[in-house]
């Protein structure tokens, strides 16, 4: 059989979440309309009866301006090192820039299978999408070009197919019944910050992390208390809202999608708790699951 471990690449927001997703018909990465909302590397398993396909989800490679960036990039400078096949994700929306450039500039994938994903070719004209794709196979020649729709799942046959084509013969590396690498704990966190960075605008949701204070498995309902992070007081007043209206909303949203996920009763209990400059230091970025094991 065919099995491996692929990468998928790019910038902020072109949909990498999306696209893992949508191959492996689950919701193991949370994805809404803010960039960096990816901050870890997420593996997502697809299985066929004679494939299985590691897909490794990564942040979105960035300018970074504090040290959280630093690390988001390290996170998927080391996925492009470690894996049988990268895919690099483009959105076809936006016109070729600084930011593509930038990326083209610190991505090392030259000496790994490449498959360029000019994705939401929906929102963009033939010219674009052909400007954009000159320039990407410019900057790698030997790569393969395919257009997609990931969020109507538009063309993704064709990119299984030619992932499969690429993957060397190898193991069933995890059984039928695992879809992520990823454990409960993580994804509750990751399903109370998508909540919150759905209920925020402007400059608060790049600021949150998620802490896990308590969770009592052997509850009935499970008892869960976390903790939403910002940077500054003000934040926190935007995050509670008017007479706590908005943390209500949010921990409502989150209940009510941990409960499918675990299929059991939850009471979730959220607080909000200033951390100044968190994203500057390396002993909250540990703590908070955001600093690359060595």
């Amino acid at each position: 059989m065919k099995s491996g471990f692929v990468a998928i690449l790019g910038r902020p927001n072109v949909g990498k979440s999306t696209l893992l997703n949508r191959l492996i018909q689950r919701h193991v990465s949370i994805v809404t309309d803010k960039a960096q909302t990816t901050r870890n590397n997420i593996k997502g398993i697809y299985h066929g009866e004679d494939l299985q396909i590691i897909f490794v989800d990564t942040p979105g490679i960035h300018k970074p301006e504090q040290k959280l960036g630093q690390e988001m990039n390290n996170m998927a400078y080391s996925a492009a090192h470690d894996v049988d096949v990268s895919i690099l994700v483009v959105d076809a929306s936006k016109p070729f820039g600084v930011g593509d450039q930038y990326l083209i500039d610190h991505l090392d994938i030259h000496n790994t299978p490449l498959i360029i994903v000019i994705n939401k070719i929906d929102l963009a004209r033939i010219n674009q999408v052909q400007a954009i794709k000159e320039e990407y196979q410019k900057a790698f020649p030997k790569a393969s070009i395919i257009e997609t729709v990931a969020i109507d799942s538009f063309n993704l046959d064709t990119l299984l197919n030619k992932i499969k084509e690429l993957l060397p013969e190898g193991p069933r590396y995890y059984p039928m019944d695992v879809i992520s690498d990823k454990d409960e704990i993580f994804q509750i966190k990751e399903i109370i910050r998508e909540k919150v960075l759905k209920e925020l605008r402007q400059e608060v949701p790049h600021s949150i992390a998620i802490y896990m204070e308590n969770i009592a498995w052997e509850k009935s309902p499970i008892e869960i208390r976390a903790s939403i992070i910002v940077e500054r007081d003000g934040q926190k007043g935007i995050v509670l809202g008017a007479g706590g209206k908005r943390i209500r909303s949010i921990g409502t949203k989150a209940r009510m999608d941990i409960e499918k996920m675990l299929r059991k009763h939850v009471y979730l209990e959220l607080f909000v708790k200033v951390e100044e400059d968190w994203r500057n230091n390396e002993t909250a970025l540990k703590k908070y699951g955001y600093k690359k094991e060595e």
